[in-house]
């Protein structure tokens, strides 16, 4: 009898990376394909990032120049958050200098997620921001920042004004931008990402109609805010899994 294959840390398998940054890397390019999938998409811009497991100055992100939907595990590319990267890196600099310098400042964040729909550029253009005016709006009473206007995300010297506006919140809108959300799992950073959104467009819907809206009183919205965040860490996290099925019955390739 043959002896049994010993398991290794790296294999075929998993391309030559551990078993963890391989799932890292799952995790992300599943995100890609699913701001693609949800129309959330720009051509090759906007970013999402994800920490690589066990090398906590290193980050994930898409390749420049791939579109969302060819974004796979292996063509990740890998850099230092500390180092003052562009585009010859194979990476885009805004992105690189809004993923890089958040995923630096909160080491309780692993997957960034960075969005530039029409709506939430502007809701961000909008007085007042985010109204609690919805279930979906209630995951970020009191756990969302904003982030005024500078331009073009090139200069490094705006991640420490991005990160001061970010401060230990869950999301962000940038105005006249888009709209970020952070998570401890690439899970959290797109459910949070498809909640904001949802938010935004009922708060869009009701205002159109220029009725008088009735938000939430806030003593439920914090009772509401913290069953999410109990709901999140428990049944809640099992949307993953379906999300990741979801995608396998469309193209298995983000795998790869």
């Amino acid at each position: 009898m043959s002896s049994p294959k010993l398991a290794t840390s790296r294999d075929e398998s998993h391309h030559g990376f551990s078993p963890a940054e391989y799932q890292a890397r799952v995790d992300l390019a599943a995100v890609y394909r699913l701001i693609a999938h949800y129309g959330w998409d720009d051509v090759i811009y906007n970013h999402s990032s994800m920490r690589v497991p066990g090398e906590p100055r290193m980050l994930l992100m898409k390749k420049h120049d791939l579109l969302y939907t060819e974004v796979t595990a292996s063509n990740l590319v890998k850099v230092n958050m500390d180092q003052d990267l562009d585009e010859k890196s194979g990476v885009n600099r805004p992105g690189f200098t809004l993923h890089g310098g958040v995923l630096a400042a909160r080491p309780d964040v692993n997957c960034a997620v960075h969005v530039h729909t029409n709506n939430g550029m502007a809701i961000g253009a909008l007085q007042g921001g985010l109204r609690m005016v919805s279930q979906a709006a209630i995951r970020f009473y009191k756990r969302i920042g904003y982030h005024a206007y500078e331009g073009i995300t090139e200069d490094f010297a705006e991640r420490e004004r991005i990160n001061k506006d970010l401060g230990g919140n869950r999301a962000m809108i940038m105005n006249h931008h888009g709209l970020l959300t952070v998570g401890k799992t690439a899970r959290e950073a797109f459910v949070l990402m498809k909640a904001l959104l949802d938010a935004i467009d009922i708060q869009m819907k009701l205002a159109a109609t220029k009725g008088e809206v009735v938000e939430i009183a806030p003593d439920i919205c914090a009772k509401t805010a913290e069953q999410y965040e109990h709901h999140d860490a428990g049944r809640g996290s099992h949307d993953w899994a379906a999300y990741l099925r979801m995608l396998d019955n469309i193209d298995t390739n983000y795998r790869n």
